[in-house]
């Protein structure tokens, strides 16, 4: 972890919002508590470093999700669900920030949380709902993705001269989320995989230019091919 502050210390005073003014209605849904609290750590660590070393803090907790269980338990029985509400709840939202793509509508639908759920006890559906209302994005097979799968989901591509073909796999049915790739080697675009394959230009040198942006907790696999 981030040797600069003691991650605890972030993590719990996170908890004054997430988790006592909005407080889970079902054990289920305890998510709504750890996953906000813990990517607050790399918010903090934003605010005090940069972007790109509050991307990289968040980024850096990949490596101990277990993806052993889904991250939402089953209801009306005191079941929690995976431990990883934690840190791959915590990449979720960071990757839902991307898909919102600006930074002060991302800002006011975590603080609009706040203002409309204050003193609460809730779903975690009311909060899945009203993040892709106020992004203005639909998000609901993301969140069946992350929260209610072990999948993590991905992006297979092959590069064939000047042509990528790519798709969703290990995915709900119906996952459609943009994905930003340097289609030259350097800049983003966002494309829009599905569980269809589907091609798009490339211009690059070597096709080991091609990259995918890595705040998508995705995984990127090149396949041989089968694809069209």
């Amino acid at each position: 972890m981030n040797a600069l502050f003691d991650y605890i210390l972030v993590h719990e005073s996170a908890h004054e919002w997430w988790g006592n003014s909005i407080t889970m209605k079902d054990q289920a849904d305890m998510w709504i508590h750890e996953s906000f609290a813990t990517y607050a750590e790399g918010l903090y660590t934003e605010c005090q470093q940069g972007k790109e070393a509050g991307a990289a803090y968040t980024i850096g907790q990949r490596k101990i999700i277990r993806n052993d269980r889904p991250i939402v338990g089953a209801y009306g029985v005191n079941d929690e669900g995976s431990g990883d509400m934690y840190d791959k709840g915590a990449n979720m939202l960071h990757t839902i920030r991307q898909l919102v793509d600006d930074d002060a509508q991302w800002r006011g639908i975590l603080r609009g949380l706040n203002r409309t759920f204050w003193h609460q006890t809730v779903m975690g559906k009311q909060v899945e709902n009203y993040i892709s209302t106020q992004a203005g994005v639909k998000l609901d097979k993301v969140f069946d993705q992350y929260l209610r799968t072990t999948m993590i989901p991905t992006f297979e591509y092959r590069i064939t001269g000047d042509t990528l073909t790519y798709r969703w796999a290990t995915v709900v049915p119906g996952f459609d989320m943009p994905l930003k790739v340097a289609l030259d080697g350097t800049n983003y675009t966002v494309i829009r995989p599905t569980e269809k394959w589907k091609t798009a230009r490339v211009k690059l040198a070597s096709p080991a230019d091609f990259k995918v942006d890595v705040n998508f907790y995705v995984v990127a696999k090149p396949v041989e091919a089968t694809a069209p």
